[in-house]
């Protein structure tokens, strides 16, 4: 997987409203449209609609660089919690781990009604996971799929030293295959976090392979690009999320 390309931040605005961006030309994505979300309300399904797949990376991304010079949006989550309450039209669907020092909410500076949210720990797949994405992009219309992992992961360790309780003993299982697929030429162990961090990029991979390979309805809305899947990996020392896709 290879990181996706750069995009000019847009200007977000109070406004409701679309608009061009020229500077992408230079990246070669000349003519995105990327909406501006009023902070003071949910997403309408004009907006959502209105954006497309690549522009909602680029809010994410402008999201996360707020998160990170400390200046979040000053959400009116009342006024949200209002203009939501007869419809929701959130923009993606992201699947991370459950840490409690990664919520995806906040590492992307989103409100009320932007997101879906599923929450497991590895950020792992699983039936109920697949079928909650597949309800969020089939039937409620979010452009984007987006898994994130996080460095320093519980899970991840726990599953490179086979760690063994109750019903995780299982869930477990599931990440050791990004264990083996993992290149790494330094010490394999869980306590040397560069390799817990690069399993952790491995296991977003996988994840992706499998949502693939699980789910023919999101496969077919990507082949059809309704829908882009991207891989992510959130940095707790710094605070950046890195985006990559295949």
């Amino acid at each position: 997987m290879k990181p996706l390309p750069p995009i000019e931040p847009p200007r977000r605005t109070l406004l409701k409203q679309t608009f061009a961006v020229s500077a992408l030309a230079v990246s070669g994505l000349a003519g995105l449209s990327v909406t501006s979300v009023s902070f003071a309300a949910s997403l309408s399904k004009e907006q959502r609609d209105n954006m497309t797949p690549e522009s909602v990376i680029e809010h994410f991304k402008q999201g996360n660089l707020r998160f990170r010079e400390n200046r979040p949006v000053k959400h009116d989550y009342l006024a949200q919690k209002r203009s939501s309450l007869t419809g929701q039209y959130p923009m993606a669907v992201i699947l991370s781990c459950i840490d409690s020092r990664a919520p995806a909410e906040i590492i992307l500076d989103t409100g009320i009604g932007e997101t879906f949210n599923t929450r497991i720990a590895g950020n792992i797949s699983s039936r109920d996971v697949l079928a909650s994405m597949e309800f969020a992009c089939a039937v409620e219309g979010a452009k984007m799929v987006l898994v994130m992992g996080h460095t320093r992961c519980g899970a991840i360790r726990g599953a490179i030293e086979n760690a063994e309780l109750g019903n995780l003993t299982g869930l477990l299982e599931e990440i050791k295959p990004a264990i083996e697929k993992t290149q790494y030429s330094g010490e394999r162990k869980g306590s040397n976090y560069d390799f817990v961090d690069a399993v952790a990029k491995t296991n977003v991979e996988q994840t992706i392979d499998n949502i693939r390979k699980h789910s023919p309805v999101l496969k077919e809305l990507e082949d059809q690009q309704k829908i882009i899947i991207v891989g992510s990996l959130y940095h707790l020392d710094g605070g950046k999320v890195d985006f990559f896709a295949s």
